[in-house]
C-alpha cells in the first residue's frame, strides 16, 4: 500500500492494518519454513507496509505532541 493511501486512513485504521500485516508476516514466514511459500517478495513487501503505516503513526504522535506544546 502506499504512503498516500495509508494517510486517508484514521489512527485506528492504520493500528488495525499493522495488526493484519503482522499476522501476515508471521503466515508467510511459517510458509517460508515449511517450503511451501513460492513469492517470497512477499515477506519484504509486508515488511515495508508495516513500517510505512508505524512510520505515519509516529508523525501523527509528534504532530499532536508539538500542536499541545504551543
Amino acid at each position: 500500500m502506499k504512503a498516500r493511501e495509508l494517510r486517508e486512513l484514521s489512527d485506528d485504521e492504520l493500528r488495525q492494518k499493522v495488526a493484519e500485516w503482522k499476522r501476515k508476516l508471521l503466515n508467510l514466514r511459517f510458509q517460508l519454513a515449511s517450503g511451501q511459500l513460492q513469492n517470497t517478495a512477499e515477506i519484504k513487501k509486508t515488511k515495508k507496509d508495516i513500517a510505512r503505516a508505524l512510520t505515519i503513526l509516529r508523525e501523527r504522535e509528534l504532530k499532536r505532541r508539538e500542536g499541545s506544546r504551543a
